[in-house]
């Protein structure tokens, strides 16, 4: 035995799991909780006790082991369904959520009929207990789908706001793609929002992503552009539709969810603020809604480290699409001393996203921290990034600033660190390509600094542009000179430069051969070039037996004779190269030389060389390093994890539905008229209920009518004496004598009115009186001889 059960026989636990007080049967409990299926039937029995710990210990025991001893189990069941009738509305939930937890599938039904009870209950807490217990029993037997499906439409509509986010969990579970439920309870559960835990506003701003992308198709509309109008008003009247632009429009309802979603900006939970971002990303990129989630989304840089480094992830997602944003809080990603490597990283990505977006003295501020920490002798890791994050700089910036991104690398190879020497030199080369014509002269720079330069990697990149630059000016070009230099010391190169100094060596020679054809088609007179010089080489290619065949190519027949010893020195280092390379140890570079002979083996055929060796280069693109993820969704774990989840992510991730196209979208009478039935369900039970109009409410409207209809009878009072005729006294004399008369007779009327109704009254009772024999006689019939004789 191990932990309590090691000082405890099990004599002495069984006992205290029979006493008869409580105090021994919850030290019993707490002591068998560990993994002890010996004891489940004496742990059983005491699931009837009145005591709520009891309760509890006896669930977690039973729902621990009900898997392993199925049969047992079910001897339970009674007791739990007893007490979903309790009247503490804690144990009604807790032995709810049990029922569903006893993955048994025999008791399908019995769980289904449980949350049905649940649904039902008066008490909010045992309602959010039924709708988690709905996935569980969804996992348990799935074709019981229909009955929880009208369980969970219930729910969703529940007047509590902690009950509707435990339905939208259950929801995301059970049915995501039933869109058609959400319909009329799409503003009710907005309006809830603000008033969820941090599970259910997760899990609905999860949903309402969703939900709008399939049901608020996108919509724009065009809008003037300001300043358009000619100086008289007249000019630019024919241009109108170019001058419009168009602007999103949003729909009214998704518009509720953004404003709905916008205080919990301030939530203390991390990931409630990153899904409010995602939701902003998602469904309105170019409104300003996504420049309120920047700030709590630098907020949580002040978190532990690991949430800090999730919230960075997030933050290069979101800066990858609105790098400008982020300029105001540049500052943040400085990196300080402390930072582990992982967030660094991030934090110098950032950087060189919002660098082309900031103002002169912010860049300024950027290289120089950069600088800095290209410098740090004691982290190569740290080196290497911050150059890289310079060239990233470099190359999405302004001329200007590129030059001095130049500049500053071109500092950094002098340094005694070979790291940093190598690193900076091989952006050196990229940056050069995007412009070549322009940095002539920082090529021969470099190519002055290969007698300090001792790293391979540095000596290979200086060595392959110079062999770029070999056709830049024929007369007076160094690619040559350095050709000359290197050879003398090729023995003692790494094998990188071998390979670079050989592939300068055939580029060297190829614009030697180009422009001997050149200046000869430009006088015909000149001998044509040699082809022997080859064939003392080839020669020796056939004596090895090597790579070639037993028979060697002849020569082609048109080639010239050789000419007199007098040569050009191209074509000597050309031979004396292959020459060197030709014994070298290394099998690469050994291929690579009988690749470049036989591509020059005739020197009047240059195409093919010219195609392969001086073809020229796509401009490189030196892209952030969370390019990558950009396709995986804000939030996700897939984005933190990156490539290691593979090419779709993890393992049940989900991508976010493209937005539905228009006319393809439900109609909105949907969310209205549902909307108003569930409206009244907030006031005083489910969803689905009608709204009942209180009688104060009734007056309020009933007053407004009467005054309403007292105006109208004003009016037409106004408007009658304007158009009618002034009366005179004699017709002020005979109205009051008609009034008279008419009083007299509506008082002889009601004399007579109050007489008839008296007989009215009298015939009714003597009415009642026989009707009332009638069913007492009726009664007696019907009854049996008892009842007469009681009677």
């Amino acid at each position: 035995m191990e932990g309590p059960l090691r000082n405890t026989s099990l004599a002495q636990l069984k006992k205290l799991l029979d006493s008869r007080t409580e105090r021994d049967v919850l030290e019993g409990l707490r002591k068998v909780i560990s993994p002890t299926l010996p004891y489940f039937p004496a742990v059983i029995k005491n699931i009837a006790s009145p005591s709520l710990e009891v309760k509890k210990l006896v669930y977690i025991y039973l729902l621990h082991h009900a898997e392993q001893a199925p049969e047992e189990a079910l001897l339970s069941i009674n007791t739990i369904q007893k007490a979903l009738s309790d009247q503490n509305p804690q144990v009604r939930a807790l032995a709810l959520r049990v029922m569903s937890g006893i993955r048994v599938p025999v008791i399908h039904q019995i769980v289904s009929i449980g949350i049905k009870r649940g649904c039902a209950d008066m008490s909010p807490y045992v309602r959010k207990a039924a709708a988690f217990a709905i996935p569980k029993c969804y996992r348990l037997e799935p074709s019981t789908l229909p009955q929880l499906l009208e369980y969970l439409s219930k729910l969703l509509g529940d007047k509590q706001y902690y009950v509707a986010g435990a339905a939208v969990s259950a929801f995301l579970e059970v049915c995501p793609d039933r869109i058609d439920l959400i319909h009329p309870h799409y503003r009710s559960l907005i309006r809830k929002l603000v008033d969820m835990d941090e599970w259910g506003q997760l899990a609905t701003l999860r949903m309402m992503t969703v939900y709008a992308r399939r049901c608020f198709p996108q919509q724009t509309r065009r809008v003037k552009k300001e300043g358009t109008k000619g100086f008289y008003g007249d000019e630019g009247t024919d241009s109108e539709e170019e001058a419009a632009e168009e602007v999103p429009m949003l729909d009214p309802d998704l518009e509720l969810l953004l404003d709905a979603a916008r205080p919990l900006l301030q939530s203390r939970n991390s990931a409630v603020v990153v899904a409010v971002a995602r939701c902003y990303l998602y469904l309105a990129p170019s409104s300003p809604y996504l420049s309120h989630a920047i700030g709590p989304l630098i907020s949580l840089l002040r978190s532990a480290q690991d949430i800090q480094q999730i919230a960075l992830y997030n933050i290069v997602q979101v800066c990858l699409a609105r790098p400008e944003a982020f300029v105001a809080y540049t500052t943040h990603f400085l990196i300080r001393a402390l930072d582990p490597p992982q967030v660094w990283r991030l934090k110098l990505e950032v950087l060189t996203l919002v660098f082309p977006h900031c103002g002169r003295e912010t860049k300024g501020l950027i290289l120089s921290e950069l600088e800095h920490f290209s410098k740090s002798h004691g982290n190569g890791a740290l080196v290497r990034e911050s150059v890289r994050s310079i060239g990233r700089c470099a190359q999405s910036s302004d001329a200007r600033t590129a030059s001095r991104c130049l500049r500053l690398l071109l500092r950094q190879i002098t340094s005694a660190d070979s790291n940093l020497v190598a690193e900076a030199l091989e952006v050196i080369r990229l940056l050069i390509q995007r412009d070549p014509a322009a940095h002539a002269q920082t090529v021969i720079r470099l190519a002055k600094n290969l007698d300090t330069v001792t790293s391979s990697q540095a000596r290979a990149s200086i060595i392959w542009l110079v062999g770029e630059f070999a056709g830049v000016e024929p007369d007076d070009n160094i690619a040559a000179d350095v050709l000359r230099i290197l050879a003398k010391g090729f023995a003692d190169e790494s094998e990188a430069a071998k390979l670079q100094i050989v592939l300068l060596t055939a580029k060297v020679y190829v614009h030697h051969l180009n422009l001997t054809q050149r200046s000869r088609s430009s006088h015909p007179s000149l001998p044509e070039p040699e082809a022997a010089s080859h064939s003392s080489i080839a020669d020796e290619d056939h004596d090895d037996g090597g790579f070639r065949g037993s028979s060697p190519t002849p020569p082609p027949p048109s080639s010239p004779p050789p000419l007199p010893s007098k040569d050009h020195p191209v074509p000597i280092l050309y031979r004396y190269v292959l020459l060197l390379a030709r014994y070298d140890t290394s099998y690469d570079l050994r291929d690579r030389t009988r690749l470049y002979r036989a591509l020059l083996a005739v020197p009047t055929s240059t195409e093919l060389a010219s195609l392969l060796l001086l073809a020229p280069k796509p401009v490189p693109q030196q892209p952030s390093p969370s390019e990558r993820r950009r396709g995986f969704v804000l939030g996700s774990a897939s984005l933190v994890v990156g490539d290691a989840g593979g090419v779709g992510g993890l393992k049940g991730y989900e991508n976010l539905p493209g937005w539905v196209r228009v006319g393809d979208e439900p109609d909105k009478r949907l969310r209205d008229e549902r909307d108003s039935r569930g409206r009244g369900g907030d006031g005083g039970g489910m969803g689905g209920t009608e709204r009942v109009v209180p009688a104060g409410e009734r007056l309020d409207r009933a007053e407004k009518g009467r005054a309403g209809a007292g105006a109208d009878v004003l009016g037409m009072g106004l408007g009658g004496t304007a158009s009618a005729k002034e009366k005179t006294l004699e017709d002020w004399l005979d109205e009051d004598e008609d009034e008279e008369s008419e009083e007299g007779s509506t008082e002889e009327e009601d004399e007579t009115e109050e007489e008839s109704s008296g007989e009215e009254e009298e015939e009714e009772d003597d009415d009642e009186e026989e009707e009332e024999e009638a069913s007492e006689s009726e009664d007696d019939e019907g009854n049996g001889e008892g009842d007469r004789l009681v009677k």
